[in-house]
């Protein structure tokens, strides 16, 4: 791998030709992912993904600004996208037809390309009571905006419990964008995200109105990971933002990367190949992506079959044995 690689992301598609010092060997489609909002870190890792497949191909890429996990999953689905990001419970749902894909049923087309990083089910509050999820009872609380990841992963925990969002004072549906501003200008106690660490609009918190993260365990949790595949216990590293030293234990899913089975098998095979022969790269593009592993990324989090541009990929560079399903 050029040295170039080593210390950065190349800047512009003529930079980049002459660090390779060759002319890429193929050229596709342009491809556009779906990701997430603007605070998250969805946008950030499809923007990384986009840049990568450009430099390797030539071919445009638009990393676009979505609702999120659900958003992405249906349209998907729907053929409106051939890629996005998913969280792993959302993809599991689109394949099976349950929870929020009941009514429309199985979606036995969607086709995995990788894994990305962990997300965790995190709680961030001001009021200093609020130690643990059952203290939001009576709260005011962003629940997130419909289409959302985090509504999707509440709403289970919430059937688990037996509960609703009833059980919140109020259950504000506001942006990623928008809750931390919210939270520190009183009008909110508590808000919902499930994200990759370190986030921006927790760090925004976190300094802006000294907030905390909350502990999500207990036995509903404990449950709910028994119960479903895609889902595991996840720990916050005390340090990751100001104000909070201590260790915060929660659950969480991985964010995957979504496609179609009849989604051109050499534009994902391109996509793939670009990400992992310049991991590095992709690793330092964004905090949230530091200790990926090519193993986990293949093997983790992944609910549905592979496409087979990345199987192809995957089974010539070892990481999966010939004729692997």
């Amino acid at each position: 791998m050029h040295s170039t690689w080593g210390k950065r992301l190349c800047r512009g598609y003529l930079a980049c030709l002459l660090a390779l010092g060759s002319l890429p060997v193929w050229a596709g489609s342009p491809i556009v992912i779906g990701t997430g909002g603007s605070a998250g870190v969805y946008l950030p890792v499809g923007q990384a993904m986009c840049e990568l497949y450009q430099q390797a191909t030539g071919s445009a890429c638009q990393a676009l600004t979505t609702g999120g996990s659900l958003y992405n999953a249906s349209a998907i689905r729907n053929g409106e996208l051939d890629f996005g990001i998913v969280q792993s419970d959302i993809q599991y749902a689109l394949f099976h037809g349950t929870e929020q894909f009941y009514d429309s049923g199985p979606s036995k087309e969607v086709r995995a390309l990788f894994s990305l990083h962990a997300e965790a089910f995190t709680v961030v509050a001001t009021p200093p009571e609020i130690r643990n999820f059952d203290d939001l009872a009576g709260k005011r609380v962003n629940v997130g905006n419909p289409g959302s990841g985090q509504r999707a992963t509440l709403n289970l925990l919430l059937e688990m419990k037996g509960e609703t969002e009833g059980i919140f004072a109020l259950a504000s549906e506001l942006k990623p964008t928008d809750m931390s501003r919210v939270m520190c200008s009183g009008k909110l106690d508590a808000f919902l995200y499930v994200v990759g660490h370190p986030s921006q609009a927790i760090d925004e918190a976190t300094r802006g109105c000294g907030a905390h993260l909350v502990n999500v365990a207990g036995p509903e949790v404990d449950a709910l990971i028994e119960q479903m595949p895609y889902y595991g216990l996840t720990v916050i590293p005390g340090g990751t933002y100001v104000n909070n030293p201590d260790d915060t234990v929660t659950f969480g899913v991985r964010a995957t990367l979504l496609s179609r089975k009849d989604v051109d098998e050499e534009s994902v095979y391109q996509l793939v190949k670009a990400v992992f022969e310049h991991l590095d790269a992709f690793r330092r593009s964004h905090p949230s992506l530091a200790t990926l592993t090519p193993s986990a990324m293949v093997h983790e989090g992944l609910t549905v079959p592979l496409h087979a541009g990345a199987r192809r990929y995957y089974e010539e560079v070892g990481l999966l044995p010939p004729g692997s399903e």
